[in-house]
């Protein structure tokens, strides 16, 4: 049977403060600014900022998809250059324990968007709680954001650590941000491989890197993305290379490229990888 492939990439970071949320949002309009449908999905439970961080008001989230308060469509919200935004939802850690009619209620809904997007990008929470996990698993790609300080290092090898020994993954995108060149981004890079290549079998796979940039802190003032208001700085360049470099990467072509399957793994634990 033929399906309209979506890419399911997770943005994820082994700790708070690398930027991961700002990540998701300038590489969810980069990619739309190539031409893909994309979605965002904020799913940092704790933490949800992604409507902060854009200045956008939401009214409803999937936890109220969920307890049948409004259809899915209801919840998603429209955001820069065309991305289409679904809220953090206070129950998403619930998707983990879900009925088997709350399940097959989420997937349909999802499924609506099967036809509707290219990709969707999931801004995850940071650390490695279960949440992240789930949703980490569930995705197709994992684009895994580090910076030069040695706590992000040594909480990205964690992550890394428990993904690969007790979810099977073996692969990781990785971005440097906030550094200062690409020197000092593949000095990054190898301190991460350094560790991964002793102690783990696991295929990194260096994304590049985002400067630090003060029109970063400038949009972010304005609640606006980098990526919307300051197309030609240095950051919104490396986004933009960032976004050429993941719509190289080969569409699914088995069930995983299922919105569905998706959505299916994330309410299941990722139980069947």
């Amino acid at each position: 049977m033929s399906f309209h492939p979506v890419q399911v990439i997770a943005v994820t970071g082994g700790k708070g403060g690398v930027g991961k949320t700002s990540t998701s949002v300038n590489l969810a309009i980069s990619l739309a600014k190539t031409g893909r449908r994309v979605m965002l999905m904020d799913a940092d439970l704790g933490l949800a900022n992604i409507d902060i961080m854009l200045g956008i008001k939401t009214k409803y989230n999937i936890s109220d998809v969920l307890n049948g308060t409004c259809d899915i469509q209801d919840v998603v919200v429209d955001g820069p250059c065309g991305i289409r935004i679904v809220p953090a939802s206070s129950g998403v850690h619930q998707m983990t324990m879900l009925g088997a009619r709350e399940h097959g209620g989420l997937i349909h809904a999802f499924s609506q968007f099967g036809d509707q997007i290219d990709v969707l990008v999931i801004d995850t929470a940071a650390g490695i709680s279960d949440t992240v996990v789930s949703f980490v698993q569930a995705a197709q790609e994992v684009l895994l954001v580090v910076c030069n300080e040695p706590a992000s290092i040594t909480d990205a090898y964690a992550l890394i650590k428990l993904l690969t020994s007790e979810h099977d993954i073996f692969r990781y995108h990785i971005l440097a941000n906030q550094v200062k060149d690409l020197v000092e981004a593949k000095q990054l890079f190898s301190k991460l491989c350094g560790v991964t290549d002793r102690f783990l079998d696991v295929a990194l796979d260096f994304m590049g890197m985002v400067p630090y940039d003060d029109h970063v802190k400038k949009a972010v003032k304005r609640q606006k993305a980098v990526a919307d208001v300051y197309p030609r700085c240095q950051a919104s360049l490396a986004y933009k290379h960032l976004a050429d470099k993941i719509n190289e990467w080969p569409l699914p072509t088995t069930p995983r490229g299922h919105l569905e399957f998706f959505v299916d793994q994330l309410a299941q634990g990722g139980q069947h990888r």
